[in-house]
Parts: structure tokens; C-alpha cells; sequence
């Protein structure tokens, strides 16, 4: 079984930056599609980030330009650097990976949903 562990939020000023981990175990992390949500109070869990083994990525309209998702196949890991960070983007952040990259965009990645980890945007 897939398990990941987010970590690396939170509490930043807005225009802030922050950089997430997801340190990624129980499988073969180099043939995964990867990818990052977020899930703010009362509100569904989102697609933030992907990140297709090809190269090709997707981003919300909102986060644009302002984060980018990578990762680092030696060590079983993904990224999502975070600048100018505003109050909207306060949520728990999650990651997930998935062979099938638009099964993964939907949420239905094969991994284990973490514990997240916080980001708070507040001045």
C-alpha cells in the first residue's frame, strides 16, 4: 500500500512563501503521476497541482503562476513550492500519486490520504 506523509505548512504572512513535502512509500515512486490538494474549512477537497510523468502539468486557476509542483525521484519525493501566498490559500494540504493521470486529478489517486498538513495565510 502506497503511504505518504505531508509535511513542511504553516503560519505565513500573505505574500509569504512555503514549501510542501510529501515524502512517498510503499511503491515505485518514479512510475507515478503526482499531484497535490487542499481542502479548506467546509469546503470539498480541490485539485491544486499535477504533475504527469511526461513533464506536462496542471494547476488551478487560482494558484497559477504563484506555485509549482516538482518532485525528486531519488528520493521518493514531491514538492509544491507556494509564493505570494494570500488568505484563500489556507487549507490542509494533501498529496497523492496514481499511474493514470486523470484517475489521480479526480482524486482517486492509489495512495493512503495522509494527515495533510496546514497551511495558514493570516497577517
Amino acid at each position: 500500500q502506497v503511504q505518504l506523509v505531508e509535511s513542511g505548512g504553516g503560519l505565513v504572512a500573505p505574500g509569504g512563501s512555503l514549501r510542501l513535502s510529501c515524502a512517498v512509500s510503499g511503491g515505485i515512486f518514479s512510475i507515478y503521476n503526482v499531484a497535490w490538494f487542499r481542502e479548506a474549512p467546509g469546503k470539498q477537497r480541490d485539485l491544486v497541482a499535477g504533475l504527469k510523468l511526461t513533464g506536462d502539468t496542471n494547476y488551478a486557476n487560482s494558484v497559477r503562476g504563484r506555485f509549482t509542483i516538482s518532485r525528486d525521484n531519488a528520493k521518493n519525493t514531491m514538492y509544491l513550492q507556494m509564493n505570494n501566498l494570500k488568505p484563500e490559500d489556507t487549507a490542509v494540504y494533501y498529496c497523492n500519486v496514481d499511474q493514470t493521470y486523470w484517475r489521480l486529478l479526480m482524486g482517486t489517486g492509489i495512495g493512503s490520504w495522509g494527515q495533510g498538513t496546514q497551511v495558514t495565510v493570516s497577517s
